[in-house]
């Protein structure tokens, strides 16, 4: 099991009252799944987008990411995580504009002490993977919308991680870029990447394989589809 959650909570202080956001989760994830989360806003999914990422800690309960307990881990450690095992693809692109593409996708690496030879390797294999070798060297503004999330796509890719995380990665996009970015997502599932996908539309949720909904901080329904249908595992 990829990934295996056991009664994760979280909670907020907002002043002197506890804000619960997550309320006692528990969810696995295998190996080159295909997941939507999805959720109303206060729902949770933020939250539990950020325990998975390591970007936060749970107030209490499980974290397993290849059988290691995250929950335990500290900054360093979540740091080290992150840049290892996680490939973040986000709906603002989060690129740095004022580096070319090349160097952009290089940037993990870059943390990860890679050397320059290899690094330059990978970035370069990642970046025609995701169909932009002739533009390793422009800048995101000389970039279309879909082209820098293709260059974040490549960026998430080329340390290799253990999961994709993208955190509404057509937001910000217009709906033929979109339907493009949904295809090659398609693809690197196809090629055994594993995709977590944090979505609030229907329709792109529809190219997930799981789709997991949040309400009030717990699971709602988590569906499963079998060829053309959709098979409903768990309802509380």
């Amino acid at each position: 099991m990829l990934i295996e959650i056991k009664n994760l909570t979280k909670d907020y202080l907002m002043g002197e009252v506890k804000v619960p956001a997550l309320k006692g989760i528990d969810l696995k994830i295998k190996k080159n799944e295909y997941v939507a989360i999805m959720g109303p806003s206060g729902s949770g999914k933020s939250t539990l987008m950020n325990i998975l990422g390591c970007l936060d800690t749970p107030t209490s309960g499980q974290y397993l990411f290849n059988k290691m307990d995250v929950s335990q881990l500290n900054d360093d450690e979540l740091s080290a995580m992150r840049n290892r095992e996680i490939g973040f693809i986000f709906q603002s692109f989060n690129l740095l504009p004022r580096m070319s593409s090349l160097h952009n996708v290089e940037m993990p690496l870059i943390y990860a002490g890679v050397n320059k030879y290899e690094r330059r390797k990978q970035s370069v294999k990642a970046l025609e993977r995701v169909g932009l070798a002739e533009r390793m060297m422009h800048k995101p503004a000389e970039l279309s919308g879909g082209q820098r999330q293709r260059v974040a796509v490549a960026r998430a890719l080329v340390t290799n991680p253990g999961i994709l995380l993208a955190d509404e990665p057509t937001g910000a996009l217009d709906s033929k870029t979109g339907l493009e970015i949904m295809q090659l997502f398609d693809e690197l599932h196809h090629e055994g990447n594993t995709i977590i996908l944090i979505t609030h539309e229907k329709e792109i949720a529809e190219y997930a394989h799981r789709t997991i909904l949040l309400k009030d901080g717990m699971i709602f329904s988590d569906l499963q589809k079998n060829l053309n249908s959709k098979i409903e595992k768990q309802t509380p």
